[in-house]
């Protein structure tokens, strides 16, 4: 398939998206730009991870061969219109989970792809329902993986994925960190 061999400079230095583009066949390299995650304090939460996506994406531009897509990626997760990104700390990394326990919580991905003819950013959409922790399993979590890199100070292919995450609304892989299916989608359009 044409697609499969469309040539991507991931912008992005997370081994989660890396293993699920392997995974999936793309062809791609891993560059790194740097780019300041900074928006607008009054943005609304939702828009966000396509906008850190597009700076981030724009930033990779004199990394990327002229031949290939950048793609570029950022996930939030939002809950009671409040943004959990990656916890700076363990005290951050508890306070995350207790306010997620129990509840109901959005994971949005932002992903920009950019090319020298072409751009376009979109977003996937999951709604994660986690079971009540208690203190004892936060402990367990941070003490046995790490949330520290992760939106929302957890994985989902991890622990608290196994046995906390009571049901998913759309995407799995969006969780993760990229929704590999509408990056796919949205690919063929760069064909």
């Amino acid at each position: 398939m044409k697609i499969m061999s469309i040539p991507i400079a991931l912008a992005s230095k997370s081994p989660r998206r890396q293993q699920l583009l392997q995974e999936a066949g793309f062809q791609f390299r891993v560059v790194l730009p740097n780019a300041e995650e900074i928006y607008p304090a009054e943005m609304d939460p939702k828009e966000v991870p396509c906008f850190l996506s597009q700076i981030k994406a724009k930033a990779a531009i004199p990394l990327a061969k002229p031949e290939e897509v950048i793609l570029a990626a950022d996930t939030i997760v939002i809950f009671e219109d409040t943004i959990y990104e990656k916890p700076k700390d363990r005290e951050g990394a508890i306070r995350i989970l207790q306010a997620l326990s129990g509840n109901t919580h959005e994971v949005i991905t932002g992903v920009t792809l950019l090319s020298p003819k072409k751009e376009m950013s979109f977003c996937g959409h999951t709604s994660v329902t986690m079971e009540a922790l208690s203190l004892d399993e936060i402990n367990f979590y941070i003490d046995n993986f790490n949330p520290f890199d992760k939106a929302g100070a957890y994985g989902i292919q991890e622990w608290i994925g196994h046995c906390k995450v009571a049901s998913i609304t759309g995407s799995y892989l969006n969780v993760m960190g990229l929704p590999v299916n509408l990056v796919y989608k949205h690919l063929e359009s760069f064909t």
